[in-house]
C-alpha cells in the first residue's frame, strides 16, 4: 500500500466515526518551547488544557513533523527519521480508552490487514485498566507488556498536557531480530501506534504533575512511514515509496552499495532539509536556521568519508518532493560553504585528534577561527574515542560573547 493510500484510509475511517479532519499545524509551531512541531497534538495543545473549545470534539489530521532527538540513530536503526508523517485521531472530553483502543485494533488489521497475532501492545506499569481493556478486545495476555514512564507516558518534552500511553507495535519476525515482543527488541518489535490519554498538566519534567487537565482526553499517533516499511515490506525506513528515489539519488552519487548506514542517513538529512527549507526556513547559526544547517552538514561531512570530494547534493535535494530550484539553490550554496570549512578545519581537527583529548581551546579556534561547528568536532571525537572540553569551549564562548558586548558599548 502506498503512502498516499495509507493517509487516505486512515483519514476515511476516522471520517466515518465523526472525526473532523482539520488541516495539518505548520511545521514551526507557537510553542516558544519546540523548534518544530513534533507530534499531531501540538496545535491541539489549546483545546487539551482547556484555553479555547475545539471546532468538534473529535478531530483527525496528517500532520508533518521533525524530531531532531534521535539524530545520532539515524541510518543505524530501521524505524528512525528526522522527519516522519504522523496520523492522528484526537477526542477532547469525548471517547477514552476502550474506544481508542478498539478502533485501532480494527483499522490495523480490517483497513490495512495486518495480521492480529503479530500485534504486541505496551502499557504504563500500574495501568492495569489497560491491561484489562486489552484483553477484552481478544489480545493475549503474553503479548501485553508492562513498561515504565521512559518508554509508556508521553509529554510534549515542555509544561503542558500530558498523560500514559498505550503502544502498540508490529512483529517483523526473527530475520530482524530476538523474540521477547517490544520489551526485548525495538528493531523486530517496531512500535506504529501511540494511544495517549490525555490525563495530566505536566510541569517542568514528566516527574512534576501539577494536576489534572479540565477533562479527560485522547491523543493518538500512527507513524504513516512505519506503517508504510511493514505494508510495502522493506528493511528501512529510507526504501519505502516516499524515500526511494531519494535513496537511488545518494547511491548514484556514491557510486558504491558498501555502506547502507551511510546512504540512509544522507537519504534523510537531505529529506528534512528540503522539508524545512521548503516551509520558509534556511540554514543559519541558530535556532531553526541552525537544525537546516546541522543536517545538510552531517550529509556533506558523509558523502566526504564515501570519497565524494566534489559537491553532489543538488541531484539528491531534486529527487525530493518539494526539491524545486529555488530549494536546490540553497542546498548546493550550503555544500559549497562547508566543504571549504571542512578542507581548512580538518587539517587541524587530524593533528589535534592524534594528540590526544580536545582542548576547550583547541574546539573555540575550529569554531571561531574555520567555522567548524562544536558539534560535529564532538561527534567527529566521539568516532575517534576522543573526550572533548565542552565545558572549557562553552567558557571560551561566553567569554568571548562578554568581549563582544561590551566592544559595542
Amino acid at each position: 500500500m502506498r503512502s498516499d493510500q495509507i493517509r487516505t484510509t486512515f483519514l476515511d475511517y476516522f471520517g466515518g466515526l465523526g472525526h473532523l479532519e482539520v488541516p495539518a499545524g505548520p511545521l514551526a509551531p507557537d510553542e516558544g518551547d519546540l523548534l518544530f512541531t513534533n507530534a499531531g497534538m501540538v496545535q491541539f495543545k489549546p483545546y487539551y488544557l482547556g484555553l479555547s473549545r475545539p471546532p468538534r470534539s473529535r478531530l483527525m489530521s496528517a500532520q508533518p513533523c521533525v524530531r531532531t532527538v534521535d539524530i545520532d540513530r539515524i541510518g543505524l536503526t530501521d524505524r528512525h527519521a528526522t522527519a516522519f508523517e504522523m496520523l492522528g485521531n484526537f477526542a477532547f472530553d469525548d471517547y477514552f480508552k476502550r474506544e481508542s483502543m478498539a478502533w485501532a485494533l480494527d483499522l490495523l488489521t480490517g483497513g490495512f490487514g495486518l495480521e492480529r497475532d503479530r500485534l504486541w501492545m505496551t502499557v504504563l506499569r500500574g495501568d492495569e485498566e489497560s491491561v484489562d481493556l486489552w484483553r477484552s478486545l481478544g489480545v493475549p495476555e503474553e503479548r501485553i507488556q508492562r513498561l515504565g514512564p521512559d518508554d509508556n507516558f508521553w509529554s510534549m518534552g515542555v509544561p503542558g498536557p500530558s498523560g500514559p500511553t498505550s503502544e502498540i507495535f508490529y512483529d517483523r519476525g526473527p530475520r530482524v531480530g530476538r523474540d521477547g515482543g517490544p520489551a526485548v527488541d525495538s528493531e523486530r518489535f517496531v512500535e506504529l501506534w501511540n494511544l495517549v490519554f490525555m490525563q495530566y498538566r505536566r510541569g517542568d519534567s514528566d516527574d512534576e504533575i501539577l494536576g489534572d487537565l479540565p477533562g479527560r482526553h485522547i491523543d493518538t499517533g500512527l507513524g504513516r512511514d512505519r506503517l508504510a516499511l511493514v505494508l510495502q515490506g522493506v528493511d528501512n525506513l529510507q526504501e519505502i515509496d516516499v524515500a526511494r528515489s531519494t535513496l537511488a539519488a545518494v547511491r548514484a552519487l556514491t557510486g558504491r552499495d558498501d555502506e547502507p548506514a551511510a546512504h540512509r542517513l544522507v537519504t534523510d538529512h537531505v529529506r528534512t532539509a528540503v522539508l524545512l527549507i521548503a516551509a520558509g526556513f534556511r540554514p543559519g547559526n541558530e535556532g531553526r536556521g541552525y537544525v537546516v544547517r546541522r543536517l545538510l552538514r552531517r550529509a556533506v561531512r558523509r558523502l566526504v568519508l564515501l570519497g565524494v570530494d566534489e559537491p553532489g547534493l543538488g541531484p539528491v535535494a531534486a529527487s525530493v518532493p518539494g526539491g524545486d530550484p529555488a530549494v536546490v539553490e540553497v542546498v548546493e550554496r550550503e555544500e559549497r560553504t562547508f566543504r571549504r570549512t571542512l578542507r581548512a578545519g580538518n587539517r587541524l581537527l587530524d593533528t589535534e585528534l592524534r594528540r590526544g583529548p580536545l582542548t576547550g581551546e583547541t574546539v573555540f579556534k575550529l569554531h571561531d577561527t574555520y567555522g567548524f561547528p562544536v558539534d560535529l568536532t564532538v561527534e567527529i571525537a566521539g568516532e575517534a574515542g576522543v573526550s572533548v572540553d565542552t565545558d572549557g569551549f562553552a567558557r571560551l564562548m561566553r567569554e568571548h560573547r562578554e568581549r563582544s558586548r561590551a566592544g559595542r558599548q
